[in-house]
């Protein structure tokens, strides 16, 4: 029954039958005519006597007879159409691709040359760029003068989501570490399955502190064939920078320094690409191009099951017919 009532589900191997629909009405004027030519008849000279009569209940419920066969012809007739409830199922078969987040959470990154600041325009395009990605394992690492595993890697995205939006600066001892982002990193994608392993490292800034060095951590990464994409933030030249005064906090403009040289090595030997993001626009970019970059193959196989639902209907035609035959032979017997 409830097959019968999923109209998205529901289809009919040959509704050509329907078409037979158009012959009742036909039926209907042909039996009604063949009726009024063989009812007989009498011929009184007065019939006002009849006409304060009440009709007796076979008179009332005759009807009942061709209601049920037409009942039983309907059903017939969307039997042979042959009713069927579809379903599909999807078999995905993803390549596999696992990615790590590596985002530089320093104090550096609340400058406001992106809007409203650095680690806000970075969260808010890594989380579109997880979204794209619905097949894949991601994972979060953050780091400043030192690295942490804020989410390991995972196909729960909404999870994942929740750990970036928590992210925010000053968790961790301040400084840049580099290498130790990028090593923990590392550790967090080594013994993954995927086919495909990938770290997306952003920083703004240059190593000055961290107990694994920047080439100490390459050398980890291209021993385990990891690729590693890494992107530059920050407007080139000043920015303002959020500075605590005995004033309270004030933005003050600062020279924004970028190891540029490393990370485009760090990229060049994984066989990455270093990115240089200097506004919104350009960092949604980059993540776009990486998303390009990484496709993750999908291959989905669909498999469309019927199950036939004709036969409670040519049950309710014989019933209906059964009805009708039983009145017709019975209470509503004729004698002609």
């Amino acid at each position: 029954m409830n097959a019968l009532m999923d109209w998205k589900h529901l289809s009919f191997a040959y509704p050509a039958f329907f078409a037979l629909f158009a012959l009742i009405p036909l039926m209907m004027w042909w039996r009604r005519n063949r009726v009024r030519r063989l009812a007989p008849s009498l011929r009184l000279s007065n019939t006002g006597s009849f006409s304060v009569m009440p009709p007796s209940w076979r008179v009332r419920y005759r009807f009942l007879m061709p209601l049920f066969r037409v009942l039983a012809l309907c059903m017939l007739i969307v039997a042979l159409a042959r009713p069927q409830s579809s379903n599909v199922t999807e078999n995905i078969d993803s390549e596999g691709i696992d990615i790590v987040l590596a985002l530089d959470v320093s104090g550096s990154m609340l400058a406001e040359d992106l809007k409203p600041n650095r680690i806000e325009a970075a969260k808010k395009v890594a989380i579109n760029f997880v979204e794209k990605r619905p097949t894949d394992r991601i994972g979060l690492v953050i780091f400043s003068g030192e690295s942490f595993t804020q989410c390991p890697i995972t196909i729960d995205h909404d999870v994942l989501e929740e750990q970036i939006n928590s992210v925010k600066s000053g968790v961790l001892m301040d400084g840049t570490a580099i290498g130790d982002g990028l090593a923990t990193a590392v550790d967090r994608i080594r013994r993954s399955d995927g086919k495909s392993k990938v770290i997306i490292l952003l920083t703004d800034g240059v190593n000055n502190i961290g107990k694994v060095g920047p080439e100490l951590a390459l050398e980890v990464a291209k021993a385990y064939k990891v690729r590693v994409y890494t992107i530059g933030i920050g407007t080139r030249g000043m920015a303002p920078y959020p500075v605590q005064t005995p004033m309270g906090i004030q933005k003050q403009m600062q020279e924004v320094q970028i190891d540029e040289p490393l990370l485009q090595k760090i990229a060049t030997e994984t066989g990455g690409k270093y990115y240089r993001a200097t506004d919104n626009a350009s960092l949604k970019n980059i993540y776009n191009d990486i998303d390009k970059l990484e496709k993750t193959k999908v291959e989905i196989s669909s498999y469309k099951h019927y199950a036939e639902l004709f036969f409670p209907f040519a049950c309710l035609a014989i019933v209906f017919l059964g009805l009708e035959m039983l009145l017709r032979y019975t209470v509503f017997k004729s004698i002609t």
